[in-house]
C-alpha cells in the first residue's frame, strides 16, 4: 500500500521534456531503428513505475532493464503493447520467471546459454534471447571463439530459442580517445553479423550503440539503439555535446532535462558573528549570517561531500551550502535574502526564475558522473509528474 504521507522533497518529471528528448533521439535513429529506453537503475533515478509511464505515453514501445526485479516492477506498473529486455545475467529461476513472463533477456556465455535450453524445456516454452557477445569490452560476452558453438546449439534446439538479438557494449563510445578501441570492435561485430546473416532462418536486432554511440558513430546504429542518459536530457559527457554541436553548427542544447528536485525551508534564524554552524567547525561565522535549514541530507542521496560547496535556489537567487551536511538536514547561507521564510520552495537540481542547477553542475562539486547521481536518488522520493 503507497503511503499517502509526503517525503521531505519531491522530484518532478516533465512530460513535454521527455517528449522532446524522445522525438530528438528518433530523429536521428530513423524510422527502422527501434529505440530502446534503457531504464536500469530505477530509470536513472527517474523512478521505473513513473517514469515507464511517461516514455510510453510519449510513443516508446522497447525497454531495456538490467535485471529480473527491476523488469517484474515494470510489469507490475505498465500495461500495453511492449517488449521488455533484461541487459543482466539471471539465474534459473529468474529465467523461468522470465521465460513464462515472454521477457527478453542477455545470454552473456555459453552456461547461461545452456541454462536457458534447460529452462526453456521444462516449461515446453521459448526462451527469447539476445546474444552478446565479447568484442574488446572485456566485461560480459560469449567469446568469438565460440562463435560455432553458439550456432550449433541454436541449430539443435531451434524450438526452444528465440533469437531476438545480438548485440555488444562498446568500451567508451564517448571518447575519441578510444577511437581505435571501437572501430576493432566493430570490426568484429560486423564479422559475427555476417556469419548469422548465413542462417537465412534467423532474424535477429543487431544493436551495438548507446547513447554515445547514436552520436558518435551513427553508421553502425544498425536495428536498435539502446539509449539510457540522452532520454533523460543529458549528453553522456561534454565531449559528445561539443562534437554534436560543431558537427550540426549549433549553440543551445537540443534536450531538455526530464526530473527537477525539489524541497522546502523549515527553519530560519539569525546566528551571530563568531559562531559555528552546524557540526564541528566546517563553518565560522565573521558577520551575523542568516541560515536556513533543509531537511534533506546524504541520505536523501545531497551528497556529503557537497558540504561548503552545494547551491540552491531560492526566490530565484543562487545560494550556498555551508557547514556539514548532515543525514536528513543541511543550511543554506540567506544572508542577502531577508524576505526568505519557512515554507519557501527550494531548488536542488532544476529551474527558479531564470537561474539554473543543472545535474552536471551539481555533480562537478561532488566529483560525480551525471549517472551516478541520478541512480542514487533514493527510491522512496516522491516523484510527481508536471507539464
Amino acid at each position: 500500500m503507497q503511503s499517502k504521507l509526503k517525503t521531505t522533497s519531491w522530484l518532478e518529471l516533465s512530460k513535454s521534456a521527455l517528449k522532446n528528448n524522445i522525438d530528438f533521439i528518433q530523429n536521428m535513429l530513423g524510422e527502422k531503428t527501434i529505440l530502446s529506453s534503457v531504464v536500469k537503475g530505477n530509470a536513472y533515478g527517474h523512478d521505473i513505475e513513473t517514469y515507464c509511464q511517461l516514455a510510453y505515453d510519449c510513443g516508446v514501445r522497447h525497454f531495456s532493464l538490467y535485471g529480473a526485479q527491476e523488469a517484474e516492477r515494470f510489469l507490475n506498473a505498465i500495461n500495453g503493447d511492449y517488449t521488455l529486455l533484461i541487459l543482466g545475467n539471471l539465474t534459473k529461476t529468474e529465467m523461468i520467471w522470465a521465460i513464462e513472463n515472454g521477457v527478453e533477456f542477455y545470454i552473456i556465455n555459453i552456461s547461461s546459454l545452456e541454462r536457458a535450453l534447460k529452462c526453456a524445456k521444462k516449461l515446453s516454452k521459448s526462451a527469447k534471447i539476445h546474444l552478446e557477445f565479447e568484442t574488446g569490452m572485456n566485461r560480459t560476452g560469449i567469446d568469438f571463439s565460440r562463435l560455432e558453438k553458439v550456432i550449433s546449439l541454436i541449430k539443435e534446439n531451434e524450438n526452444l530459442l528465440e533469437i531476438k538479438g545480438v548485440c555488444t557494449h562498446l568500451a567508451g563510445s564517448e571518447s575519441v580517445t578510444n577511437f581505435k578501441r571501437i572501430a576493432d570492435q566493430i570490426k568484429v561485430f560486423k564479422k559475427i553479423k555476417k556469419r548469422f546473416a548465413t542462417e537465412e532462418h534467423l532474424k535477429p536486432l543487431y544493436h551495438v550503440a548507446c547513447s554515445a554511440g547514436i552520436l558518435r558513430y551513427p553508421k553502425y546504429v544498425f536495428d536498435m539503439a539502446r539509449v539510457g542518459i540522452l532520454q533523460y536530457g543529458y549528453f553522456p559527457n561534454n565531449e559528445t555535446f561539443i562534437y554534436y554541436a560543431l558537427k550540426n553548427k549549433i549553440q543551445e542544447n537540443p534536450l531538455k532535462r526530464v526530473i527537477s528536485w525539489k524541497t522546502n525551508i523549515i527553519e530560519t534564524k539569525i546566528v551571530k558573528a563568531g559562531e559555528f554552524i552546524g557540526y564541528g567547525t566546517a563553518f565560522y561565522t565573521n558577520i551575523p549570517t542568516k541560515i536556513a535549514i533543509l531537511p534533506v541530507g546524504y541520505a536523501f542521496g545531497y551528497a556529503r561531500g557537497l558540504s561548503n560547496q552545494g547551491k540552491v535556489l531560492i526566490n530565484g537567487n543562487r545560494e550556498d551550502v555551508i557547514g556539514t551536511i548532515n543525514m536528513n538536514m543541511l543550511t543554506i547561507d540567506i544572508t542577502n535574502l531577508p524576505n526568505a521564510k519557512i515554507g519557501d520552495e527550494v531548488v536542488l537540481i532544476g529551474k527558479q526564475g531564470d537561474q539554473e542547477l543543472t545535474v552536471s553542475s551539481f555533480s562537478e562539486f561532488s566529483n560525480q558522473l551525471n549517472y551516478e547521481l541520478l541512480a542514487r536518488l533514493p527510491m522512496d522520493i516522491e516523484r510527481r509528474i508536471v507539464d
